[in-house]
């Protein structure tokens, strides 16, 4: 269960841009809604404690119960779109069990990660074959129907952008991937016509709100692209340093109100005016910095299940960090995701330092299994 470990192994660097990204998101959440900072606080020490306990954890024991993962995954979600999901924003995507009011879908993130990690280690001889991709997407496709009927549709392309990079990672062949490409590429472009059509059944009214909004933004300026132009305004106000931490100039997006919760989908905005252009790089640099980070440690990891949950982990953070910030931004339209580490939300902090502890321990577990095989050669 718990193996001796050497303290310099420990990838420090990832857990220092970690704890860095989050101190910015709690200074940030601070100003954005000084009620919610406290909370954050509890959630990063918990936190980190989670990410610490789980590096000294042997993944490769949790790994034996993935179909334990899977089911429970799947009954928590289920459990969301029935009677006992609680509505918020528009949205029940909330459980509460036990007295802890939590997101299943942020939790499902890392399950499936770990989930698909252990399956494909299991039959990675056969990852090139038509039954293996059929009952990874039937295995998938309950998940992501559950996710998307909340409705979380940001989640699902979340969900759905992680499988395929984990898919990759563990050796799809190239004329699959090209395959797919082609008939998706189109198929997006079709999917993106018909959702746009008055009288369309496909998605939310509210979402193809959302996406009118960010292709004819001067046309909505006033309701659905409200936040997303006061957002691009705010950063763009900040210039190169930024106005000033717990500003209190009124026509800032905190004192102001051009930006409702603040503290959550655009907290990056909150970001730009306060910190300016050096604060907004400085958190774009720490995601990316992240992500790689934890591509490198699936480059040396030990087995391809380790290799998978890295390169889960690091999309997860990385794509996520950028649907947000280019919502922020204006470049994507409006999705409803947090930044990872960064804005307010328990569920979202603790499923981010999850996979990071199980990253830490698949990069021990790596280093450990270079240096037995050294002192065997010598």
């Amino acid at each position: 269960m718990f193996k001796q470990y050497r303290l310099r192994d420990y990838d420090f660097k990832l857990i220092i841009l970690v704890v860095a990204l989050t101190l910015i998101g709690i200074l940030a959440i601070g100003s954005a809604k000084a009620s919610v900072q406290q909370t954050q606080i509890y959630g990063f020490v918990l936190g980190l404690f989670v990410m610490l306990f789980l590096s000294l954890f042997d993944y490769s024991l949790v790994l034996k119960f993935y179909w334990v993962f899977y089911l429970i995954n799947i009954v928590l979600l289920i459990l969301v779109n029935t009677g006992m999901g609680s509505t918020g924003g528009g949205a029940q995507r909330w459980l509460s069990l036990l007295g802890i009011r939590f997101q299943p879908s942020e939790l499902a993130k890392i399950l499936l990660i770990l989930f698909y990690a252990a399956f494909i280690m299991k039959y990675r001889e056969r990852i090139n074959t038509v039954k293996f991709l059929i009952v990874a997407l039937f295995l998938l496709a309950p998940v992501i129907k559950l996710i998307y009927d909340q409705p979380d549709l940001s989640t699902s392309i979340v969900v759905t952008v992680v499988f395929c990079s984990i898919l990759f990672m563990a050796g799809l062949s190239y004329k699959i991937i090209l395959g797919i490409l082609v008939v998706t590429i189109p198929s997006a472009l079709i999917f993106l016509y018909l959702v746009l059509q008055p009288d369309q059944q496909i998605i939310e009214q509210y979402q193809q709100n959302r996406i009118l909004g960010w292709l004819h933004p001067e046309a909505y300026a006033n309701t659905i692209a409200y936040q997303q132009i006061n957002s691009k305004i705010a950063i763009g106000s900040g210039q190169l340093f930024g106005k000033g931490y717990n500003t209190n100039v009124i026509s800032s997006v905190k004192n102001g109100n051009f930006i409702s919760q603040p503290q959550t989908d655009f907290i990056f905005a909150v970001i730009g005016e306060e910190f300016g252009f050096v604060g907004t790089c400085t958190v774009i640099l720490l995601i990316i910095f992240i992500a790689i980070e934890c591509c490198l440690c699936a480059r040396k990891a030990k087995d391809t299940a380790g290799m998978i949950i890295c390169t889960g982990v690091g999309t997860m953070i990385g794509f996520q960090g950028f649907l947000n910030i280019g919502v922020a931004t204006g470049i994507m339209p409006n999705t409803g995701l947090p930044l990872p580490f960064v804005s307010a939300g328990l569920s979202s902090l603790l499923t981010c330092y999850i996979g990071i502890g199980v990253v830490l321990n698949v990069r021990l577990q790596a280093r450990k299994s270079n240096n037995n095989k050294e002192r065997e050669f010598l």
